[in-house]
């Protein structure tokens, strides 16, 4: 195992998106994808579960909508714990929005939607660990075939609300270089490789399938700007991981800001990636 691997526990925090609208777009994340609203004021929503926040949203009427060469969000991928909660889910879709399609990836159950300001979201269900493929080198194999929705539909509990135990399972990006994202996630911050296409990599820690994707399939050349993602959040667990990350980004060409609660990391493609203990 690489020694400078990122550790089992490492998960994803928050995401914040940067939107016009911030009325519409509060009122979707709560609707659809079932979030309660935490915190409001003029110019920022506060969605999660329970206690637990889980998408900032920072609005602005003057926000400058994202051009289409610059590389930013693909999706923010909810995670629901159960089949049951994936129906919910589904059911709110299909009554209030629109779904754009929906995958077995072997290791998940997923559907596809879009936001009003054009973000993609994923809401999903894992299969249990010890079910997912394995190739002879270890790494989890994802595949893509069509779900079942009526099997879905049918686990469906009725309820409005996202349950307890949901949470942010991943953030998929589009990215300017998928060799540039491996220098800057795997050969420095730490994330390991899992699933590889020519045009998209899949990376993660402690074995998890993916926490962040990445593809190169619109051809994105810009720098992440305007509307859309403004910044993730990688939860470590614990101090020890954090200062090790410490070291390996005072040797790097990253650029490093120490917040109150961890370190902030312009990454590749000037993505903004925040790093603390969980």
């Amino acid at each position: 195992m690489d020694p400078d691997a990122l550790p089992q526990g490492t998960r994803i925090g928050r995401t914040a998106l940067r939107v016009s609208d911030l009325e519409e777009v509060t009122e979707f994340y709560r609707d659809i994808v079932g979030l309660g609203v935490q915190r409001r004021s003029d110019t920022t929503a506060v969605l999660g579960v329970d206690e637990t926040p889980l998408l900032v949203l920072e609005g602005g009427a003057d926000a400058s909508p994202r051009r289409g060469s610059s590389t930013g969000l693909y999706h923010n991928a909810f995670r629901v714990p159960s089949r049951e909660a994936l129906g919910d889910a589904l059911r709110r879709i299909r009554n209030e929005w629109q779904l754009d399609g929906a995958s077995d990836h072997a290791v998940s159950e997923a559907l596809y939607l879009t936001d009003p300001e054009g973000n993609g979201v994923e809401i999903y269900r894992d299969f249990p660990r010890d079910e997912w493929p394995v190739d002879d080198d270890g790494r989890v194999r994802i595949s893509t075939e069509p779900l079942d929705l009526e099997r879905i539909d049918a686990a469906a509990g009725g309820s409005t609300r996202a349950p307890p135990g949901t949470d942010i399972g991943h953030v998929h990006l589009e990215v300017s270089s998928l060799e540039t994202f491996r220098d800057c996630y795997v050969e420095t911050l730490g994330f390991e490789v899992q699933t590889t296409t020519p045009r998209a990599f899949f990376v993660s820690a402690g074995g998890y399938h993916h926490h962040i994707g990445a593809n190169t399939w619109h051809q994105r050349t810009a720098p992440v700007s305007g509307r859309g993602l403004s910044w993730f959040e990688v939860i470590l667990p614990d101090t020890q991981t954090l200062d090790a990350l410490r070291e390996r980004l005072a040797a790097s060409q990253v650029t490093v800001t120490e917040t109150d609660s961890g370190i902030a990391v312009t990454a590749a493609d000037g993505i903004e990636v925040r790093f603390r203990l969980g």
